[in-house]
Formats: C-alpha cells, structure tokens, sequence
C-alpha cells in the first residue's frame, strides 16, 4: 500500500514539471514587452516643432533697485519761527519754487542796522579824507606838523577799511534774510513735511524740514556676474546700450540706457555694479522700487531657434531627434550658443525647416517610427444636426395628417 501512494506521488511531480517547462516555452515564444520603439516596431506618438531663423537679442536678465537721480534734503540755515509752507506732501515741485517762509522781521531790523552803520561810516570816512587833504595842504605851508598828518592819513584810512566792513555785513544781513525763503534747489517729488508752520526751526538742524526725489529722468542700479563684464564693455564702446525695467506687478517695461559701470568689481560678490538712467516721463518707476532689469547686448539677425524643450542632454552632448521624410526619428548631435526656458539657439546641428520632436523622447531610439500627435484644441468639432425649419415641421406634420386619413 505504501509502494503504491509514493508511486502516485512520484507520478504527479513528474507530470507538474512537464506542465512548467511546456508554460516556459509558450510563454518565450510570445512578443517582447513594451519598452522603447524599435526601428520595425510601433509607431511612437510624438510632438513636433519646426526649426525657424529670426531675430534673437542677447540679453542679460537680473534683479535691479530703482534710485532717484538726485535727493536732497532741505535744511534751514537760519534759526526763526516757520511762518508759511507753500506746498502739499507729496507735491511735484520745480526748481526755484518757493517752499518755506520763516519770520523776516528780525532780519529785517539787522539788515537796516547794518545799512544805518554803513552810511555813518560813509559820512566819518569823507570827513577823514577831506581832513588828511587839508592837514597836507598846512605841512606844505610850514603850519602843520609831519605827525599831524600821518595822524589825518591813518584816520581816514581806519574809516575806509571800517566802511568795507559794514558794507560786507549788509551784504550778510541781505544773505540772511534772502534765508529766511526757501525755494526748492532741484525738481522732483516732495516727501513727508517733517516741520509744521508755527514751529522754531534751528539753522542746520539733523532733521531736514523735507526730503526733494528726482524721478524724473531716474535710475535703476543692478550687478551682473563680472564674467559677462568683458561682453558688455565691448557691446558698450559699439555704441549705446539698452536696457528695459519692469516692476513685478506691471506690464509695462521702461526703456532706458546704460550710463554707468563701475570701476570695481565687488570682490566679496563677484559682480560689478551698472546703472541705467531712464526717462519715466510717465512715473512708472519709483525710488526704493524692485524691478526685473533686461539688458540688451546685441541682437542676432539670423539666429537658428528651437524649442527649448527639443534640446535633451546626453553622455555625448546635447542632442536631437529629427524627424525625416520617411516618418522616422534621426539623432543628431547639436551644439547650443544660448538659450532661455523658452527657446534655445542652436549654433550647429540643424537647419531652419526641419522638424524636431518636443515630446516623446523617452521612447525614441534612431531609426524608430513615429507618429506624429495632433493637438486636440484644433480638432474639428463635431458637426451637429441642422435644427428644422417651420417648414420643414409643417411637411411633416401634414405628412402625419395624410397617414391618418388613410383608411
């Protein structure tokens, strides 16, 4: 009995390991897996792109700071109380406006004074000139002595110095008092009125009474790597160089030019600082603002453009699938000048008119057949039924009419 029950067993297990070699076989004999086209296999659907020839600038994008053109800030020079403010925060001001009015009338008394001793010593000084004549006059005579008239001659000179010294103090007490008007020394935008009317206002003072911003024209101050220095000095000694700003939330881009470069590079950032001066006739711009700076070195008339997403790195380089006539996808090498996220410009490889695949290129090897996808935002829409006409209802209607009259 136990012979026959290991026979048995012997029997099965011989019987399951022909049914695995067999399954084996089958399953070696069946197609490959899916993976990447092959010259002779499917074709792999893909996306394409032409090669076009056009225009391409040379620019250089970074991150820029908007400056005013010139600031000042307004001190007095005078201490006095501040009688009159004529302008509104925030106001545009030109050069020579009146600003700020301080009391004149103690400036006032100490330029009359000052004029009052000038004409006393005027009037001293003649006297002094006509007595040293006549005191010459005597010594010439025998009646006057040598010392009286060196006396006369000294005398009269003291009041000549002594009028130059009064008409120099008019003349201050005149600057004082043109002191106490202030007009604005540059045009621009004022800012925050730091003093009221009615407060005693110290000469040179820290605080200034406003601050006075040139933002029109105005500056942008950026830095660009120093290895693109050698770039720009030679686009720059060619002639003007543009340069565009755009502030984040605006989509409007200012146009101006280079007017600056420095003549150091930071050594601790390793860039070099630029500024552009742009006219912003229309205040766009505003000191203290970030904008997005795009420098323009030159453009390229006939720049061969891909796009970017074309360009796949490998171990031999940067390359390309082209598609040929025959619907199937070539590798070539190419060799990339620049690019953007966008596009990249190509310095060899390809040729304007041909066709590149943009997407499906994990499953393309050379030689591969392809198929090329169409995009579904420009497939034709369903042609939809014609609704019916009145008369067209009618025939039918009388249609249905006629068919239930007959008998």
């Amino acid at each position: 009995m136990r012979f026959t029950v290991r026979a048995a067993s012997l029997i099965f297990a011989a019987s399951l390991t022909s049914a695995c070699t067999a399954g084996g076989q089958a399953e070696g004999t069946g197609s490959p897996p899916a993976g990447r086209g092959s010259p002779g296999g499917a074709a792999v659907p893909i996306t394409v792109a032409k090669v076009v020839q056009k225009p391409m600038p040379l620019q250089v994008r970074v991150i820029g700071a908007v400056e005013a053109s010139s600031n000042v800030a307004v001190h007095a020079q005078i201490t006095g109380e501040l009688t009159s403010v004529h302008f509104t925060e925030g106001d545009d001001v030109k050069m020579g406006d009146v600003l700020f009015t301080f009391d004149r009338r103690p400036l006032e008394s100490a330029m009359q004074q000052a004029e009052a001793n000038l004409a006393r010593d005027v009037a001293q000084a003649e006297n002094a000139v006509a007595q040293a004549k006549r005191y010459a006059d005597l010594a010439q005579r025998g009646i006057a002595t040598r010392e009286q008239v060196d006396t006369a001659s000294a005398n009269s000179a003291a009041l000549q110095a002594t009028v130059g010294a009064d008409r120099a103090a008019v003349d201050n007490a005149r600057v004082q008092l043109d002191y106490a008007t202030i007009t604005a020394p540059i045009s621009g935008r004022t800012g925050a009125l730091m003093v009221h009317p009615g407060n005693l206002v110290r000469a040179n003072d820290a605080s200034p009474l406003v601050l006075i911003n040139q933002v029109s024209p105005i500056n942008v101050t950026f830095a660009i790597p120093e290895s693109q220095l050698p770039e720009l000095k030679r686009y720059l000694a060619q002639g003007m160089i543009r340069v565009e700003a755009q502030p984040p939330s605006d989509a409007h881009a200012s146009e101006g030019h280079i007017t600056f470069v420095d003549n150091a590079v930071d050594q601790t950032t390793g860039t070099i600082k630029i500024k552009g001066s742009f006219p912003n006739q229309d205040h766009s711009l505003w000191p203290g603002q970030y904008v997005n700076v795009v420098v323009t070195l030159t453009v390229d008339r006939d720049a061969v453009v891909v796009p970017a997403a074309a360009v796949q790195a490998g171990q031999q380089g940067n390359y390309v699938f082209v598609i040929k006539p025959d619907q199937t996808a070539e590798l070539r090498t190419v060799e990339v000048a620049r690019g953007t996220s966008i596009e990249t410009i190509i310095k060899s490889g390809v040729k304007p008119g041909e066709t590149l695949v943009t997407d499906g290129h994990l499953r393309l090897v050379p030689g591969s057949r392809v198929s090329i996808k169409t995009d579904p935002t420009k497939a034709e829409a369903p042609k939809r039924d014609a609704p019916k006409t009145d008369a067209t209802k009618t025939d039918a209607t009388k249609t249905d009419a006629t068919k239930v009259e007959q008998p």
